[in-house]
């Protein structure tokens, strides 16, 4: 029987929900059209998507259905981050005339409990009775096994497939760090199983992860140190960004390590010791509890993908672009095998897998538009191309920027930080990217993706009627600022003659 901790009503709910004590395997039924070994994000549309036109489908799941979106991912974090980032604004609230929330406080175990019901309440959209019941899917619960090129073992049952699916997804990478073990660590399958907020907490590694969860416990009350091996955080986004992130977290008092390691750990008389490398030598830093985020390692232990003739590397399970293996049979989709290991990535790959294995179809990764976003305050979101993406690609842009302190509503919400930049080809007006930082980042950053995505030119952004006032006006005041070089000089002398001819 599978317990979650702290063992309340909440996280009784979700059991129920995404890991029945009491389910009951179905009969294997013949052949089947699709068998899909995972129930994340990726395994969840996959199979979704497959019963919904009509094919006989297969799910199998070893631990709790809706993977780490649901249960150790996006929905307890963002339950975090609402609470935390909330808090950090009654501070701003003297300068807009309102006083009187300087005694506030956070309510640790209130917030986890808040995280734990939000979590059961939106656990039965993963359930399995739901796929059982209303999509008509056969749900195993246990660990799946490859035997051959076209059969599954669950148990004691065997599973004859015509197509196949491998999203198990992926789990914390442990790094092989002396000491560890002995003192114990969190990641983010069991950082929100905590009850009592940790008075020292060392965070390693800056990615969107170990960002988001040091600025949600700095801002709680923990004394939060933030290591990352790196000279900045996020190396993939915008340098700009991610420097406008570290001044945040700097003003929050999160103690930041850049060009730092962890070298050791171990248990002392009153507390535990980290030793960490960095740019000045070696120094000591006491700590109450640690959180690894330091990278993901996919999960295909135990999979049987030798006996299926599946070629899988350190890095996850090969695929071409259309998303299958090395077994022609058998497809992949979600952080198992894809570079974007974000939810939306999975779910929209798993739209390409249904179409590929079920219906011929050709659809190809490579022609997915995937934004990204990193959910601190500020946010940053990217999609396409980057600035540092296009130099190491060798692609000239041209980099368009809006700063958000030159935009109205911003200014009348006293919320100025961050900036839009869009980039284009260079003397083009073709979207190649664009990188978004600042409040509700993530909500806006999909205008450029539709953009992209449709292939609507910077200067056509320009023609879209924005609501005024909104952030969102950054976008077409690019735009805007792209159509003012088509007035070239000479363009300029001819509009003259032929105004002074009207006249």
């Amino acid at each position: 029987m599978i317990r979650l901790p702290p063992d309340d009503a909440s996280n009784r709910t979700l059991i129920e929900n995404v890991h029945p004590s009491d389910w009951q395997n179905p009969q294997p039924a013949g052949r089947y059209n699709l068998v899909v070994i995972g129930a994340g994000a990726a395994g969840l549309v996959t199979a979704a998507g497959a019963a919904g036109v009509g094919a006989k489908v297969a799910l199998i799941e070893r631990h709790l259905m809706g993977g780490d979106c649901l249960n150790v991912g996006c929905v307890p974090s963002k339950s975090l981050l609402r609470t935390a980032h909330t808090f950090a604004a009654l501070g701003e609230l003297r300068p807009l005339g309102i006083s009187g929330a300087e005694g506030a406080a956070v309510d640790f175990k209130a917030v986890m409990a808040r995280m734990r019901e939000v979590r059961a309440r939106i656990s039965p959209i993963d359930s399995a009775r739901r796929f059982r019941d209303e999509l008509g899917v056969d749900v195993f619960l246990g660990d799946a096994r490859f035997t051959d090129s076209e059969h599954v073992s669950v148990g004691d049952q065997q599973l004859s497939f015509a197509r196949a699916v491998v999203a198990t997804g992926a789990s914390a990478f442990i790094p092989p760090i002396p000491g560890l073990a002995e003192c114990g660590y969190l990641t983010n399958d069991t950082v929100f199983e905590l009850t009592e907020l940790p008075r020292r907490l060392l965070v390693i590694g800056g990615g969107p992860i170990g960002c988001e969860l040091a600025q949600a416990f700095q801002r709680f009350g923990s004394a939060v140190t933030l290591v990352e091996l790196e000279d900045r955080f996020l190396a993939r986004e915008d340098p700009e960004a991610a420097a406008l992130l570290h001044a945040t977290l700097e003003q929050d008092g999160v103690d930041i390590r850049l060009g730092t390691r962890l070298t050791s750990v171990a248990r002392g008389d009153d507390a535990k010791h980290a030793t960490l490398e960095g740019p000045e030598g070696p120094v000591d830093v006491e700590y109450d509890a640690l959180l690894l985020a330091v990278g993901r390692t996919p999960n295909i232990d135990g999979l049987g993908l030798d006996a299926a003739g599946i070629e899988a590397t350190g890095r996850g399970v090969v695929t071409d672009d259309r998303l299958r293996t090395t077994n022609s049979r058998v497809y992949a989709c979600g952080d198992v095998c894809l570079p974007a290991q974000f939810t939306h990535a999975a779910d929209f790959a798993a739209r390409l897998v249904v179409q590929n294995a079920l219906f011929f179809g050709r659809g190809r990764y490579s022609a997915l538009t995937i934004p990204r976003c990193t959910y601190t305050a500020p946010e940053i979101a990217g999609v396409g191309l980057s600035e540092q993406d296009a130099a190491a690609q060798g692609v000239a842009i041209d980099t368009w920027k809006q700063p958000f302190a030159d935009i109205d509503r911003a200014i009348t919400d006293g919320d100025e930080t961050g900036f839009v930049k869009i980039f284009t080809e260079k003397g083009r007006d073709r979207i190649v990217g664009a990188t978004i930082v600042g409040s509700h980042a993530g909500e806006a950053i999909s205008e450029v993706s539709v953009a992209m995505a449709s292939g609507l030119k910077l200067g056509q952004l320009a023609r879209v009627i924005h609501p005024y006032p909104t952030r969102s006006e950054a976008i077409r005041k690019i735009g805007d600022a792209f159509n003012r070089t088509r007035l070239t000089p000479t363009v300029s002398r001819l509009f003259n003659r032929f105004l002074s001819w009207r006249r």
